[in-house]
């Protein structure tokens, strides 16, 4: 009876506005209010770290910092707050050469070696269930079972970051995350708050011409670069000291895929780079990379014109040279996705003799938040505990307990110094291996503030910018339009045409054309809000210079090597009644090429050659896509081609692989499939090695000859220069 009659009571029957009222008192609105921490203590300065000098460490003294960040570090269980979807694999990393005068890290001048590593590969703003192939940064981090411990190399697939000071990481990934109204977009950067952050935050200028760009949409994770991002140390047995950036350089080359098909490949597979990865390793082609190191004189610090201490900048290679010094090679996958990719625990602090940190705010801020991450991610602080994380080298100290403790110690002493246990373990020398930081001289005052330095935030992004192919450029222009396109701020546009501007005009105008937006006149400097509450805004003015080269091929994917077809996906496209000469010779000039092949048929299992051989079938056209390779060949045979020529997907199929400009081959038996596409007038007349240089399509009555070009064609990746007419459906 009492249900009955509050269902009917109109009091009882509004249970949502209810719940409203009952909220209300722990909800806040900002809107004027002074900014303070969490005691309510007001808050001068949100931007910058407190710091011994200008460019000097950062101080653990910080409250501000320490409460953002440890705020920021545990607002997600259990997965990480960024980085959460990830691959790794296990593999081990070989010396070409031993490097003393830099350095005495064991593992970097013994060359009789393999050390091992475990890697892992990331996107940065999705969460654990989100697309592998949103647009977005990857994270490329590199854990060494050295015999002196642990060393981590936590890097991106982009070598500069978003901001310079760490105090301002929470805010960044708070305005790239879903906005908290209603959790939407997922592993998205196209939305209001993402390029509001932007618009007042010009520091990003250069970093946002990177995620702009093909680098945050690859191929796949064994085809990206990694780099350190930022600029660490390196310190001989004499105790000299040199500055160095970290570089991953993938030996299959720098490949992305278009936009339009990583759209494509997230509703197919979201798994693709996932299993790309696993698959690679499976099948004995394993990943390799070589570790480069762009080495800087402690003494030519200040030669350039750009900070060495500045996370948002590069060393261009014109100024110093990438001297590559060994090879990674991933040879494992994981035994359980769970026990190690996903409970691998990185750290930036993680270092071993020899290698040792700068000043950079940003680096001196993830000191702190890795070790504090962890804490609450992997429940305590016996993270290094977990198998995967643990050194290959025993450990002896004097900590205890805490949740999840797996090591046993045995004894009475916990403590040192100490006489019960004849004072073990020991501190070791520096001769013995021992850990000393670099005695890098101190003296300055307490400050928040930002170096003048840092106040360049244009002329690497305009670099970056000059040094693309046009190719690259129009993508770059398209990512902007796209991205913008989705903001609803035509205050945030306006302000990001106001930024383009400065980097580039031509790049402002085209985007401006696409949001049907004028660039806006601008002031002398854009709107920067990264700046203390009593700060003077002068002292804050970001420098409008020239890059100091004019252009670096390094920064093109154009500019890599297209000499190999190691690994590429092809598709053979094909029915019953199939050539089988036509297929199998170039089938087997591909495979002896490195290429992996796969059958593309109307139906599953197998299909029937013209002498009635079965021939396996990989996938149907119901289950594969075109997105999912590297190219595609039509083999002859009469029945083969006449049912592919009349199967709307298989044309589809070859449309679309058009439309993304992929190299295509075809036997000249196979032209009337050719002739159902749209691209049909594309095929070149006659076919050579320059048409296919210029076209990437190859047709050919002779199977060896047209094995030869269109592996001469793939091995260029793409052919661009398709998109110019922007007028090719699929």
């Amino acid at each position: 009876m009492a249900k009955r009659k509050a269902q009917q009571d109109p009091a009882v029957d509004q249970p949502d506005n209810d719940k409203i009222k009952d909220l209300e008192q722990f909800m806040e609105d900002s809107s004027g209010a002074l900014m303070n921490t969490n005691t309510g203590v007001k808050i001068n300065d949100d931007q910058n770290s407190l710091k011994a000098g200008e460019r000097g460490a950062s101080l653990l003294e910080d409250f501000i910092l320490r409460e953002k960040i440890t705020h920021f570090d545990h607002e997600r269980i259990p997965e990480r707050v960024v980085h959460a979807r990830g691959s790794g694999a296990h593999g081990v990393f070989k010396l070409y050469e031993p490097l003393p005068e830099y350095t005495k890290a064991q593992f970097l001048n013994d060359t009789s070696i393999e050390t091992p590593v475990f890697v892992r590969f990331s996107t940065v703003a999705g969460s654990r269930g989100s697309t592998d192939l949103a647009r977005d940064v990857r994270g490329f981090a590199v854990k060494f079972y050295t015999q002196e411990g642990n060393f981590d190399l936590v890097g991106n697939n982009m070598p500069v970051f978003f901001i310079q000071d760490a105090m301002k990481f929470p805010d960044l990934v708070h305005a790239v995350k879903p906005e908290p109204d209603n959790e939407i977009p997922q592993a998205a950067s196209a939305h209001d708050t993402f390029w509001d952050f932007i618009s007042v935050m010009p520091e990003s200028t250069h970093m946002i011409m990177w995620l702009m760009s093909d680098r945050a949409i690859p191929r796949s994770y064994r085809m990206m670069e990694g780099f350190g991002v930022h600029t660490f140390r390196l310190v001989n047995a004499e105790g000299k000291s040199c500055f160095v950036k970290f570089h991953w350089k993938p030996l299959l080359g720098v490949h992305s895929v278009a936009w339009d098909e990583a759209q494509n490949i997230s509703g197919k597979d979201p798994d693709f780079h996932r299993r790309d990865l696993w698959d690679a390793i499976e099948s004995g082609n394993f990943p390799e990379w070589e570790l480069g190191l762009q080495i800087v004189p402690e003494e030519d610090e200040f030669k350039f014109d750009f900070d060495l201490l500045d996370p948002t900048k590069i060393i261009p290679e014109e100024l110093v040279p990438v001297r590559r010094v060994g090879k990674l090679t991933l040879n494992r996958n994981p035994e359980n996705f769970f026990a190690e990719t996903e409970q691998a625990a990185f750290h930036i602090g993680h270092v071993v003799p020899g290698i040792d940190f700068t000043n950079d705010p940003l680096l001196q801020g993830r000191l702190f938040s890795y070790t504090d991450t962890q804490l609450i991610r992997l429940g305590g602080p016996n993270f290094q505990e977990i198998p995967i994380n643990r050194p290959i080298v025993p450990v002896h100290n004097n900590q205890r307990d805490g949740f999840m403790r797996q090591t046993i110690n045995r004894g009475k002493v916990s403590y040192g110094p100490n006489s019960i246990g004849d004072n073990f373990p020991l501190q070791a020398k520096v001769s013995e291996g021992g850990f000393a930081s670099y005695p890098e001289r101190i003296d300055a005052r307490k400050v928040r503030a930002r170096s003048k330095s840092f106040l360049d935030h244009f002329s690497q992004a305009k670099l970056f910018f000059n040094s693309q192919s046009e190719p690259e450029k129009n993508h770059m222009i398209d990512a902007f339009s796209f991205e913008l396109g989705k903001v609803q701020s035509n205050a945030v546009r306006q302000r990001m045409l106001g930024i383009l501007s400065l980097v580039d005009k031509r790049l402002a105008s085209e985007v401006g054309f696409a949001l049907r937006l004028a660039i806006p006149e601008i002031p002398e400097q854009p709107m920067n809000r990264s700046i203390p509450a009593d700060a003077d805004p002068a002292d804050y003015e970001p420098v409008v210079k020239k890059p100091s080269v004019a252009a670096s091929p390094a920064l093109s994917m154009a500019t890599s090597p297209k000499n190999s077809i190691q690994t590429r996906k092809i598709a053979f496209i094909a029915a019953d009644g199939v050539d089988g000469k036509s297929l199998n010779t170039v089938k087997a000039a591909l495979e002896n090429a490195g290429a992996i092949v796969e059958v593309v048929a109307p139906r599953q299992n197998f299909i029937l050659s013209e002498t009635d051989k079965e021939v396996p079938v990989n996938h149907s056209l119901l289950t594969a896509a075109s997105v999912f390779y590297d190219g595609v060949y039509v083999p002859g045979g009469a029945d083969s081609v006449a049912t592919i020529a009349a199967d709307a997907d298989a044309v589809h199929f070859l449309n679309e692989a058009f439309k993304h400009c992929k190299a295509i081959a075809a036997d000249s038996a196979a032209i009337p499939v050719i002739e159902a596409t749209y691209f049909a007038k594309q095929v070149p007349a006659e076919c050579t090695d320059e048409s296919v240089l210029l076209d990437g399509i190859v047709v050919g009555d002779k199977p060896s000859t047209l094995a030869d070009r269109f592996i001469l064609a793939l091995a260029q990746h793409r052919f661009w220069e398709r998109e110019k007419p922007r007028k090719v459906p699929a």
